[in-house]
This record gives C-alpha cells, structure tokens and sequence, in this order.
C-alpha cells in the first residue's frame, strides 16, 4: 500500500497559510479545525514550512505566554520533509519515525497534493493488518 491509497479515502484537503501570522493566530486555526499541524505556503502555493502543537508548545515552554506574539516563521519548522504519493506507507512511518514528526506533506511534481499523519498511516497498518487476518481466517475455515 501507499501514500495515495490513504489520500484516495481521506482526501486531498490541506490547511495551509500564509505568514505573516502570529503564534496565536496559527492556534486558532489548528483549534477550528481540529488539526495537530498547518503547512505553510509562499504566493504561489509551494511548501515554505509546517508548524505544529509540538512547535508552539516549545515555544511556550521557553518564551512563557509571550511566545503567543511571536511570528510564525520564527518557530516553524522551513526544510520540511516530504513524501510522493508513490511512497509506501512503511517508508513514510519509517522516515516520520526517525525524524520524530507527526505529519509529512505529500507532493507530487512539485506541487502540494495532500498531507498525512502518523495517525492516519497506523490506522491503515490496522486496517490492512485486520483484513489480512480476517482473510486467512476465512481461508482456513473454507478448506
């Protein structure tokens, strides 16, 4: 299985943004639409940075209430780690895992077609995990 098979279900939506924004502004838009991450975007659409709860709790952790002033570019992550559409879902669990992220926009010829979580690649493992035994359980049950 990958990446595309899980945007296939869940769709190809992304919240983006453009900076300049502040802390602050970056939390409510995580908090109205209920997301653990946003990418950010330059004019033309091109992946320019993500920024996350993980970010902005760190920030807050360092900066105290302060921190919520502050611009968004200065606590967003800008050499972002991307995946393909074509990428399998182990790879991009693997790459996620050690590079300790939650979430990896995916792209494709250069343009943003979607994002996915870790979230998002466990719950398909499960699913296909699940599926796979229900399969072989049919296939011993049938001979």
């Amino acid at each position: 299985m990958n990446i595309a098979s899980i945007l296939h279900e869940k769709g190809h939506d992304v919240f983006t943004i453009k900076l300049p924004k502040t802390l602050l502004d970056i939390c409510a838009t995580l908090r109205e639409h209920r997301i653990g991450a946003i990418l950010i975007v330059d004019d033309a659409g091109k992946v320019a940075g993500i920024l996350s709860e993980r970010d902005i709790v760190r920030r807050i952790a360092t900066d105290g209430p302060d921190a919520l002033k502050a611009d968004a570019s200065d606590c967003m992550t800008s050499s972002v780690v991307t995946c393909g559409p074509e990428e399998t879902i182990q790879a991009a669990m693997a790459r996620m895992s050690e590079g300790r992220f939650r979430h990896i926009p995916v792209v494709e010829n250069g343009d943003l077609v979607g994002m996915v979580s870790i979230g998002d690649l466990v719950k398909r493992r499960i699913a296909d995990a699940e599926r796979e035994a229900e399969d072989l359980k049919n296939y011993l049950y049938a001979s």
